[in-house]
Formats: structure tokens, sequence, C-alpha cells
């Protein structure tokens, strides 16, 4: 390159230029809007007035409990409200409404309907020359399109409100119209429900008398059946055969009951007889008259006997002539009871017979029944279908009467109802003058506006370059005039790579960058990478951080080498501005000096690096959030260093994007501590600028941050955060050489980081 021309990249809009720009040409945008502004006036005195009107119409189920049948219910109001309403206004803007509205109004005689009107206007005759060659339509069809441009229906928003819009040069016109179209809707709603009933009547009328028939036919068809298979019905709906199988049933046991009971009282008499006891006790017996009447004449003999043994001894002929007479009536009583047991067991063997026959007379039926069973289920199927048929027959006898109630005019409520009619408009609603003029000239001027603009920018008037920063020009010194161009110094004091030389010497006054004009913001210094002496060198992880730093300052000293590459621009003319030494940064910092910066709010965002392999920082991190907590301080402490890998998702997670932001923040109770932790991952992805973003983020939500950056070496996570503009801190531990750390602080540095101190944990431990 010989000459330096920055490109579109390194050009700005000049706001003055375009104002300028746009000032000049002003008195032209302003005629050229008047002049717009009253061609529109113009075009707008030519065309007709028109008036809007509205008239409301209310859509929703009505009913009476006068009107409506006994087993119906009311109809409900939640249901379908989008689809009822919309196809309303399908309805109300069909050609059958719209036709008898015309015939009610005559619109076929108003000029402003039927075309004859738009010749007189000269809009109407340039609409007529466009639209001579099509082909001619009918006065009907003319009148429906007018009729369609100059009406609106829509619902109003969440009701089943619908309203009528109709727009006419006559405003009485447009509200009759508006009116007409909302009467002709709810009358021709009603003749629709109407015509349901009559359509309904006449079928329902045309199946009762097909049902008839059926019915009729159904239950001849059960009488004859019943009749050719003897299923005659008697008492409570039963049939014949059941109740003689029942009555059967209840003989044979009752015979049983006799058999049973006859057969065991025989059994008690014998039994009595056998073992020669008295038989009467037993009802049987008893009641036999034989057994009464030798019962009486045994008493009276055996009162006598006990008289003559009172005077008479037992072997006299009396006394054993009584004893003979008594003995032969027992004798007597015995044979009479054996005769009684033998009519009880002849009474039971009658049962036996009678049981036995009943039997047979209930083999015989079940054998009849069996058949009569299969010729009941036929009869069954037979009833029931004359059933359905007489059930379905009597249903719609009363659906015809109540529908032949309800056919007549006004017995049916339609579904829509006019809740507000039309009344003329005073003010018309087409064309709106002040407004559509304010639009025009808003759109005409912005018009002007960008093409002015827009010819600005690309003619490149209102571009201009911009300057480099201050890290991006060449660094020179230049007197008044320049001349040749003097040494500079680096942005920052570099540290000499040798313990022996003087760390902090005053640097001379033509060795140092004048102070710029103006405040640059906190930027790394360049990354110049010194290769330090072997015996103040540190460990191979150390030089792995060194050399990544050093590897970022070789690219950004590429990009200042093409730079001053260019030929200087022409001399200017500049006062000198007397250099000042940069601010001598001290090695080390007390504990005390620390927490005091972070709780007057002098520190908010504090990296610690180890200097170790013991993580003092940690400790330190933690001495220092309780400090702040104690003063009332909101603390968040990032874990980016220690490698210790554990459940929950931290910042190594957030880096390969498999966490988000909000994952990997976890804060406690009362929102004044938050911690991020490692994460489940081995290492922090140095390519991701999620980290970076994360510590920005909540560097605006707490007063203090603190991030643990590990050990300085190669997997230290220091560079990640260098550019953030935070305190760096070097922790050693009690038993770490101060020297040792003093090099690392240099070599930290010298690779380009603006301010590395040094603090031991020994002074937070004392503290």
């Amino acid at each position: 390159m010989s000459d330096y021309a920055p490109t579109m990249r390194d050009a700005r809009i000049d706001v003055t230029a375009v104002l300028a720009a746009v000032g000049r040409r002003l008195p032209r945008i302003i005629i050229v809007t008047l002049l717009v502004l009253a061609a529109a006036f113009l075009v707008l005195t030519m065309l007709p007035r028109l008036y809007e009107s509205s008239a409301s119409i209310l859509v929703e189920p009505r009913s009476n409990v006068y009107t409506r049948s006994a087993n119906e219910q009311a109809p409900s109001s939640t249901s379908g409200d989008a689809s009822v309403v919309s196809s309303q206004i399908e309805l109300i803007k069909s050609r059958d409404t719209l036709l008898g509205v015309i015939d009610k109004l005559d619109l076929r005689s108003k000029p402003e309907f039927n075309g004859s009107q738009s010749g007189f206007s000269p809009l109407g005759v340039v609409m007529q020359l466009l639209g001579r060659g099509s082909t001619p339509i009918s006065v009907d069809e003319r009148v429906i399109n007018t009729l369609y441009d100059r009406m609106t229906v829509i619902q109003q928003r969440d009701s089943r409100i619908i309203s009528i819009l109709v727009r006419s040069t006559d405003p009485q016109l447009a509200a009759d119209i508006a009116n007409a179209v909302a009467e002709a809707h709810v009358a021709r709603r009603a003749q629709l429900s109407l015509s349901d009933t009559a359509e309904a009547s006449d079928w329902l009328r045309q199946e009762i008398e097909r049902l008839r028939t059926v019915v009729s036919s159904a239950e001849a068809a059960v009488a004859k059946y019943r009749v050719d298979n003897d299923l005659y019905v008697g008492a409570n709906n039963t049939s014949l055969l059941d109740q003689q199988l029942s009555t059967i049933t209840t003989q044979i046991t009752s015979a049983q009951e006799r058999k049973n009971t006859a057969q065991s009282r025989a059994s008690v008499i014998r039994g009595l007889l056998e073992r020669g006891q008295p038989i009467e006790s037993v009802a049987d017996a008893r009641n036999s008259a034989v057994v009464q009447q030798l019962s009486q004449e045994k008493a009276r003999l055996q009162g006598q006997l006990a008289q003559l043994s009172a005077t008479l001894l037992s072997n006299h002929p009396s006394i054993r002539a009584l004893n003979a007479q008594i003995a032969e009536l027992d004798n007597r009583i015995n044979q009479e009871g054996y005769r009684v047991a033998s009519a009880l067991e002849a009474e039971a063997q009658v049962e036996a017979d009678l049981e036995a026959s009943l039997q047979a007379d209930l083999s015989r039926f079940k054998q009849t029944a069996s058949t009569a069973t299969q010729d009941t289920v036929a009869l069954d199927s037979l009833q029931r279908e004359a059933k359905a048929q007489r059930d379905l027959l009597e249903a719609y006898l009363l659906r015809y009467n109540e529908a032949s109630s309800r056919a007549d005019a006004g017995s049916a409520l339609p579904d829509v109802r006019v809740v507000t009619e039309a009344a003329p408009s005073v003010t018309p609603a087409f064309p709106k003058t002040a407004l559509i003029l304010a639009g025009v000239g808003i759109v005409t001027f912005a018009v002007q506006f960008g093409a002015v603009v827009f010819g600005e920018l690309m003619s490149g008037r209102a571009l201009s370059p911009i300057e480099p920063y201050a890290w991006e020009r060449p660094s020179r010194q230049e007197p008044a005039v320049v001349t040749q161009p003097e040494p500079v110094a680096p942005l920052y004091e570099e540290e000499p790579a040798y313990a022996e030389a003087p760390p902090y010497d005053e640097p001379l006054a033509d060795e140092v960058e004048p102070e710029p004009l103006y405040e640059e913001p906190a930027r790394p210094a360049a990354f110049a990478y010194v290769e330090p002496d072997p015996a103040q060198a540190a460990s191979d992880s150390a030089r792995r951080l060194l050399q990544e730093l050093a590897d970022r300052r070789t690219q950004r000293d590429a990009a200042r080498a093409a730079m001053e590459s260019a030929p200087a621009p022409s001399p200017v003319a500049v006062t000198p501005i007397r250099p000042q030494s940069p601010r001598q940064v001290t090695g080390m910092v007390r504990y005390a000096d620390l927490a005091a910066d972070l709780v007057l709010g002098k520190t908010h965002l504090l990296l610690l690096a180890d200097h170790g392999n013991r993580e003092p920082a940690r400790r330190m991190a933690d001495a220092l959030a309780a400090d702040a907590l104690a003063k009332g301080l909101s603390v968040v402490l990032v874990d980016a260093g220690s490698g210790r890998t554990g459940d929950a998702p931290g910042l190594s997670d957030l880096s390969t994007g498999q966490a988000g932001f909000g994952d990997v923040v976890q804060k406690s109770a009362d929102q004044s501590f938050a911690e991020v932790a490692w994460g489940q991952g081995d290492s922090v992805d140095r390519t991701s600028a999620k980290p970076s973003i994360l510590i920005e983020a909540l560097g605006d939500i707490y007063e203090v941050v603190i991030v643990l950056t590990g050990r300085v070496g190669g997997r230290s996570t220091l560079p990640v955060f260098a550019d953030l503009s935070g305190r760096i801190v070097l922790v050693t531990s009690e038993d770490e050489d101060a020297e040792t750390a003093e090099t690392l602080r240099r070599q930290l540095l010298e690779a380009g980081l603006p301010r590395v101190e040094i603090s031991a944990l020994e002074d937070a431990v004392a503290a």
C-alpha cells in the first residue's frame, strides 16, 4: 500500500454532513410536500362523501319455558361461539338476505346503487373508461356488488355481537339499509326455524302411518303364535303351563309331608306297643273311640281293685278276677293300638301312591314345558319387536303433537335479535380529509428525506474515516513539525529480565510515550515475551502460560507492524506535551489492604492465582468472602482453576455448551452469596467467550466478584479473564519462596499483564 486509505469498515456516518445536505434541500422538500398535499386535497374534494350507520345483532340461543317442550332442556350458550358467529356473518352477507333488502328498499331505483350516479363524477368516468371492455352485468348484480362494497359485517371483540356497517351518500339511506339487513336476517332465521319444524312434522306424520301398520302386524303375529303353540296366559301374566307346574309341585310336596307324618306316627305307636308301654299318651290312640272306652273301663276296674286290695289278699278270687279283667283290657287296648298303627301305615301308603301319581304328572308336564320354553323364546322375540315398534310409535306421536303445535308463525324464537338500531350519521365516514392529508404529508416528507440521505451515503459525502485508536496508531512522538519519528516506550514499563537490574527504575523522559489527549479504555499492554534468566525461570507449566500470553502479543505486534508500514501522514503542527512517568506499582499487597479495597468498593473484580501446589488462593478467597459478607456486601465466588469435578454443573460445562448460565450459578437463600463450581468437565474451553460473559454479568449483579484462576501454568485460566480489567493477585503460601514469586510476577508483567500483585496467605491467616 502506497497510500493509507480507510475502507468502508474504517468509515463512519457524518451526521453533520447528512443534516447539512437535508438543510440545503429543505425548501425543495417543503415545496414538493405542499404540491402533493394540494393535489391530494383536490382529489379528496372530488370524492363523494359517504356516511356510515351501524346496527348490532346479538347471537344467542333463545328459549322459553312456555314454548319449550316438557322434556326439552334449555339450550347452552357457551359452546361453539366462534363458529356460530362466523356462520351468522356469512348468512347476513348471503345473496338471499341481500335480495330481500333490495326488494324492500327498492335499491334498484337508487342511482347510487344501480351505477347511474357514477357517470357524473370524474372518478366514475375514469372507472367507466377502464371497464368499457368488460362484460355487461344485470342491475341486480350491480346493486348487490355495490351493496357488498358499502356493507361491512364484523364481530365485536370477545362477544356475540355482530355489527352491520353500511356506508352511503345519504345518511338516512345508510341507516335504513343497516336496519333492513338486520331485520331480514332475524326474519330469515325465524323462518328457517319454522321450516325445520314443519319438515320435521311431515316426516313424523309419514313415520307414524308406517309404524301403525308395523305395530299391528307385530301384535297379530304375537297373538297367532301364542294360539298355535298353546302359550296361553293366566293370572298375573303367567302362562297356564307354568301355573300347572307350580300347582303339581305344591301337591307333591304336601303328599310327601302327609306320608312322612303318617309313617312317623305309626312307627311311634308300634314302638310303644313292642316295649309294653301304654299308648294312651299318643294323640292317634287317644283319639280312637275304642281306646277311650277301654281306658275308661280299665280305670273303673283299677278303682275297684284298689278298694278290694285294702280288705282282701292278693290271692282272693275277687282280686284275681279284677286283675284278669284289667289284663284283658290292656290286651284289647294294645290290639286297638296295632289297628291304629295299621291305619296310619295305610294312610302313608295312600299318600305315597298319590305322590307317585303326581310325580308322573310332573314328568309329563316337564316334557311339555321343554317344548313350550323353546316356543316362548320365539314368542319373546316377537313381543320385543312389537313392544319396540309400539314405543317408537308412541314417541313419534308425542313429538308429532308437539311439532304440530309449534309449526305456526310466532311459536319459534330465532337465535338472533336486534339489539341496536342504526341511526343517521351527521359526520361523513369517508374521506377523512385531515387524516389522509396528514398521512400524505408525512409519507412525502419521509420519502424525500430518505432519498436525500440515501444519495449522500451512496455518493460518499456523508462518510468520514475513523481515526485508529492509540494502540493501533504508529507510536511516534512528534515535535511541532514532525520530521523524524522518535523512539517510543511501551504502554507499561517493561521490567528487566534479570534479577540484578532494578525493577522500578525511573524511565527517562524521552523514552516514555506521551500521555494521550483522552483517556483510553483499560486494555492489556502489547504482549512481548522476554526469555527469563534460567536461574530465575519458573516451572514448565508457568512457561506454557507465558508462551500463551506471548502468542497473543505476537498477533497484536503483527497488526501493529502492518499499521507502521504505511507512510506517515503529512506533518501537522502540534504542541508537544510533557510525558509523564507511569504510576509505580507496588509488588506486595497486604491482606488487610486487599479486604479494605473490596469493602470500600475500590476493587470490584479480583483474580486470585496460586503460586504453589497447596492452593493458597482458595483459603484467601474464603476469608475475603467472609469479610465482605460480614460487611453486608453481596459476594460471588467462581472456581475457574481447581479442576476438581463434581456432580453440579459449573464453569467447564458452560464453556463447552453443556450447561446454561442459570444452571451454573448456585445462590444462597438470602441471595447475598453465590458460587460457581468447576463443574463436571476436565478443562475450560479457552476459545469460548461464555466464561467472560458470565463474569461480566455477575459483576453487574454482585458487589464483589472473586475468581480463582488456579496455579500459574499451562492449565491456568488467567488469560481467559485478563481482558476484564480485574485486579490480579498472586497468592503465595507460607513455605513458598518470596523471590520465586517476585520472579514469576515480573514474567507475567513482561508477558503483557498490566498489573500483578503478590499477597501472602499468612497475612490472611493472621487477620
